[in-house]
């Protein structure tokens, strides 16, 4: 296993008080949550009340096989929450916890307690590795799980090209390579996402995600905008996908072939699919996803299942009805794969450290890495076997890579290189090693992974790594928290953040959970009162007028919809 020295971090101390953010009191402090018989003792945390924001300490804890979270509010009583649904995986997942080193660059000093003072400031442990960057809050849908629109915010934020060129400069301050995903609302209702592209493009971003749910792309002119949009730099479409049927993604379910189409012919080949997975709603579909995925690979890349964050007052029964959590949907996976891609093929982000810090020090260059909480996220890579153009079976990548014995071997390489060791005869014996972490007789005949892996190591780039995303299907997940599941410990460590326009960069879980803190907040700051848009935009960009109204019968009788969903209508 991976060893990595760590800095000594101690749990922030608080005292008893209130402190006033953002126009909002927030107090501080209440009962500590003890253990109960049959409990077992994972560790301690800091939390939020779900009702007043108060922090509070909290207990991390195992109970008949899973891990759970609990606070006291003196005011608003106790709130318990599972954390995560196997406890097994969350203790092969801790192995790999490795501490960040701080951001390279503080926007603001810490004036309050975590989570009450993001921006970031230096108690803040990853930089940023994929900033989100607001376009707009209009969106043309309303789905009844979605973080927020313009018409619930009540106004429209959608700032302007010198507002994102300072932001991103803001980003660069941090030093790392820059990846940003444009998001919103629905990124493609602005006129000049184009020029937004460029913008982040001349400005030095590596890698642009659009977040979209696609259906601007079947409307008139949109082969034209992907092609566009891919030229001015646009790497992955991050497209909305809750399931294979009209039920389960009611979103853009009857448009996936046309925008599919539409990419096609764009020349827009790296989406992924990013489904919210509910409980009861589209649970039952997690293979088919997959399989859908691993039909449409010469332009998906992947999927990147999300729990649902749980935002809003809701109550302990109905979030038991949704709640899922990460090894919920591993396990789901593995059921509807026929155990195909079993849960010890899952891997926490984490682990990526070890690659990150052993070419740190074969170059002596700072790198990119994701130092952000195991608890956050798991991913791994699957080989798609086809018999013609029948998926035959998934193998794992795990099946023909011994990955805990790569990441220890880079470990002790990493070590010798610090200790001053020459990096020639370093760097050749790794080379020359690498075969023994590749099980022959196991690994697909056509996948050539020892091609791939030697030209990572070689190359130690962006293209390299691409090859390997190209030859197989990645399948990630990431569980942003909500209120009910808060942990202090997470946010602290967080390398997905959001831009803001006055300057500060805040962490996801801070940005749309405490959203009336963070997000809410500065974007009226910046608003446009909605019937000032519709005077100067047109009421027809705004409300009812904008939402998108579809023709159900004309989709369905479309050649290209039967083609795709037939596999799954038959069940």
């Amino acid at each position: 296993m991976v060893t990595v020295e760590k800095p000594v971090v101690e749990e922030p101390v608080y005292r008893a008080g209130i402190v006033k953010i953002a126009g909002r009191e927030i107090k501080i402090g209440g009962p500590r949550s003890r253990l109960r018989p049959g409990e077992k003792f994972v560790r301690s945390t800091l939390s939020v009340c779900p009702v007043c924001y108060r922090l509070l300490p909290a207990v991390i804890f195992e109970r008949d096989g899973k891990i759970w979270i609990r606070k006291e509010c003196p005011e608003h009583g106790e709130v318990e929450e599972v954390y995560w649904g196997d406890a097994e995986l969350y203790y092969r997942a801790i192995k790999w916890d490795i501490l960040g080193r701080g951001v390279p660059h503080h926007y603001i000093d810490v004036k309050a307690p975590c989570p009450f003072t993001c921006g970031l400031c230096p108690i803040h442990l990853s930089h940023t590795a994929l900033a989100n960057l607001v376009v707009t809050n209009r969106c043309d849908l309303t789905c009844w799980y979605c973080f927020y629109y313009a018409e619930r915010a009540g106004y429209v934020y959608e700032p302007t090209l010198e507002q994102i060129e300072a932001m991103i400069d803001q980003l660069a301050k941090q030093g790392v390579t820059m990846a940003v995903q444009i998001t919103g609302g629905e990124p493609t209702m602005r006129d000049d996402l184009v020029e937004i592209v460029k913008l982040l493009k001349r400005k030095g971003v590596r890698h642009i995600q659009l977040n979209t749910h696609g259906i601007r792309f079947i409307k008139p002119g949109g082969v034209e905008l992907a092609r566009k949009l891919r030229e001015a730099g646009v790497n992955t479409v991050y497209l909305s996908f809750d399931g294979v049927t009209p039920r389960t993604n009611p979103k853009n379910h009857w448009e996936i072939p046309l925008i599919f189409d539409a990419f096609r012919k764009a020349g827009m080949t790296s989406v992924v699919l990013v489904p919210t997975v509910i409980k009861g709603v589209n649970t039952h579909e997690l293979g088919d996803i997959i399989r859908f995925a691993a039909m449409n690979m010469d332009i998906v890349r992947g999927v990147n299942f999300q729990p649902i964050s749980i935002t809003g007052m809701a109550k302990k029964r109905e979030r038991e009805a949704l709640r899922v959590t990460i090894p919920d949907v591993i396990k789901l996976v593995e059921e509807q794969t026929d155990g195909q891609i079993g849960k010890y093929a899952w891997y926490p982000v984490p682990c990526t450290v070890a690659f990150s810090r052993f070419v740190e020090a074969l170059t002596q260059k700072k790198q990119f890495e994701m130092t952000n909480h195991p608890a956050c996220g798991m991913a791994t890579y699957v080989y798609v076997e086809r018999d013609g153009k029948n998926i035959k079976r998934f193998i794992p990548i795990t099946e023909f890579i011994d990955i805990e014995g790569l990441f220890s071997y880079l470990q002790e390489k990493t070590e010798e290189l610090q200790s001053g060791r020459s990096k020639y005869i370093v760097g050749t014996k790794l080379l020359f090693n690498l075969k023994k972490f590749i099980i022959s007789e196991k690994a697909p005949k056509d996948l050539k992974i020892w091609r791939l892996i030697y030209n990572i190591f070689l190359r130690r780039n962006y293209d390299a790594l691409g090859e390997l995303h190209y030859k197989m299907l990645y399948l990630g997940m990431m569980h942003f928290m909500d209120l009910y599941n808060y942990d202090v410990a997470r946010v602290m460590r967080c390398n997905i953040h959001y831009l803001m326009p006055d300057g500060r960069i805040v962490p996801f879980c801070t940005f749309n959970v405490l959203n009336d803190i963070y997000r809410d907040y500065v974007q009226e700051k910046y608003k446009i009162p909605l019937e000032q848009w519709a005077v100067e935009k047109g009421a027809h960009t705004i409300g009812m007028a904008a939402k998108y109204k579809r023709d159900v019968k004309k989709l369905e009788s479309h050649p290209l919809y039967g083609e795709m969903y037939e596999p799954f209508l038959k069940k």
